[in-house]
C-alpha cells in the first residue's frame, strides 16, 4: 500500500503526532527500504487509555492492540512496548522526525527483529544493516 495512503488514514484518527511514532516496519517504508502494508503506531499511555474507550481493544496473538482499518496501535505485550526492551515514552520523543511524524530509530527497529528472529524479521534485519552503513538512520531518502 502506498505510504501516503496510509499516513492519511492516520491522520484521520486525530492523534496528536508528538504523543505517538510509526514502528515495525514503517521507518522501513519511509527510507524506502521495503514496502509496507499497514502502519503500526506506539501511542503514550494517556492516548492509549482514550482510544481504548473508543475502539475495541483486541488481543492479537500475545499483545493487545486497537486495530482501526490499516493502522494497528500495539498496546501491552507488544515488543515495541515492553519495558524490557525500552520505553515508549523514550521512543516517541527520541523519534526521527521525517515530513513531520515520528519514526521509531531504525536502530530499534533492528534491535527488536533481531530478538523476534521470524524469517520475515530476518530479512528485515538484512535490508536494514545493508541500508544503516550507506545512511544517516534519519535520512529518509535512499
Amino acid at each position: 500500500m502506498k505510504l501516503k495512503v496510509l499516513l492519511a488514514e492516520l491522520d484521520r484518527l486525530n492523534i496528536p503526532k508528538d504523543k505517538m511514532a510509526i514502528t515495525s516496519s514503517g521507518p522501513m517504508g519511509i527510507r524506502n527500504i521495503r514496502e509496507i502494508g499497514d502502519l503500526d503506531i506506539i501511542v503514550l499511555p494517556e492516548v492509549w487509555g482514550k482510544l481504548s474507550k473508543q475502539y475495541e481493544v483486541k488481543n492479537v496473538g500475545d499483545f493487545e492492540s486497537i486495530v482501526i482499518g490499516n493502522i494497528q496501535i500495539l498496546g501491552k505485550g507488544s515488543w515495541f512496548t515492553d519495558p524490557k526492551y525500552g520505553d515508549v515514552e523514550s521512543d516517541i520523543k527520541n523519534a526521527d522526525i521525517i515530513d513531520g511524524y515520528r519514526w521509531v530509530k531504525l536502530e530499534k527497529i533492528l534491535k527488536i527483529k533481531k530478538m523476534k528472529n521470524r524469517p520475515k524479521d530476518k530479512k528485515d534485519v538484512e535490508l536494514i544493516e545493508n541500508y544503516l552503513p550507506r545512511h544517516d538512520s534519519s535520512d529518509p531518502k535512499v
